[in-house]
């Protein structure tokens, strides 16, 4: 049986579970497409323009660092379709589903739940230059429906958040999240949102959750006090030189200087790989092992802040 839908203007419904199972996976794969397809709103997507697309990507970065540093599957997507049973598909800003971990290479075209065997628990949505009445009214109704647990408006036009929680039992009804001290706790993430400085930002506890840009800032900072410490020890060098007498002791500090420095070259190239979720395989770590020029190392660090792999940061030319 073909998926159904509605009229030509009206959003793309999920099949049921068994119209779903009756699909040929070719049949599957054109039923998505069409669903992008009717998703899809260049148009919108202008209108919203770059501040939209700025939060919901620092939104999935800082999001994506914490869970892999503490090492929680939480599967997260950006704008990526989502397919209930009978209900008409929609394409949240973020999205995030408890206990699924993110294949490195991931082939979904859409989250499917008759696939999945589940829905998504929480999605945030950003409200620029959007509908007011589909974010904080429609989708109030909607999400809670499918049994969303948490829902999240970022109002970036406002500088607030609009937070919404299914209570434990009772009716598909949200609830309102009420702040404490200007947070917003979601028991989905088990963090806090806030809007600090006219961004959206997220903590655990006292402390805010960093982005990429912050810990390449981070490393950068480092780099540069370790350059310096290089200058400095290499200056004490020069002078020990022309002191016979204390030449012996001078070069002695300046060699446990020099190697401390590596390792902490090291250390900062290989904890940056992880943070970023990198793999880092045995080979990558014995070649980072057997550096010790700080040049080529904090050569390396750079181009960690950005490779997709190990090779990538370490072997390239």
């Amino acid at each position: 049986m073909s998926p159904r839908t509605g009229p030509a203007s009206a959003p793309i419904i999920g099949p049921t579970e068994d119209e779903w199972r009756a699909l040929s996976p070719a049949e599957r794969e054109r039923f998505l497409v069409r669903v992008l397809d009717s998703l899809s709103d260049p148009v919108a997507a202008m209108s919203e323009g770059r501040p939209h697309k700025k939060a919901k990507t620092r939104t999935l970065d800082r999001l994506g660092l914490h869970f892999n540093a503490v090492g929680r599957a939480v599967y997260l997507a950006e704008e990526m379709a989502v397919v209930y049973p009978g209900e008409p598909a929609f394409s949240p800003d973020v999205l995030a589903v408890l206990d699924v971990v993110e294949p490195e290479d991931d082939q979904r075209m859409a989250w499917v739940v008759a696939d999945e065997k589940k829905g998504i628990d929480l999605v945030l949505e950003v409200l620029h230059h959007g509908d007011r009445n589909k974010d904080l009214v429609e989708n109030v109704e909607r999400y809670a429906g499918l049994g969303i647990a948490e829902y999240f408006v970022y109002d970036r036009g406002r500088q607030r958040i609009h937070g919404f929680r299914l209570p434990p039992s009772g009716p598909k009804r949200y609830q309102h999240i009420i702040p404490q001290a200007g947070r917003y706790t979601s028991n989905v993430l088990g963090l806090d949102l806030a809007v600090t400085g006219g961004n959206l930002r997220f903590f655990l506890g006292e402390a805010e959750l960093p982005g990429t840009a912050d810990l390449l800032g981070r490393l950068h900072g480092m780099v540069e006090e370790l350059n310096a410490k290089a200058d400095e020890t290499e200056g004490e060098l020069a002078r020990a030189t022309a002191r016979a007498d204390q030449a012996t002791t001078r070069a002695d500090q300046v060699t446990v200087q020099r190697d401390e420095a590596i390792t902490v070259l090291r250390t900062v190239l290989i904890g940056l790989l992880e943070a970023r979720g990198v793999a880092c395989p045995d080979e990558a770590r014995a070649r980072v092992a057997a550096c010790d020029d700080p040049a080529i190392l904090q050569r390396w660090i750079l181009r960690a802040g950005t490779a997709a792999s190990a090779s990538e940061a370490i072997d390239a030319p």
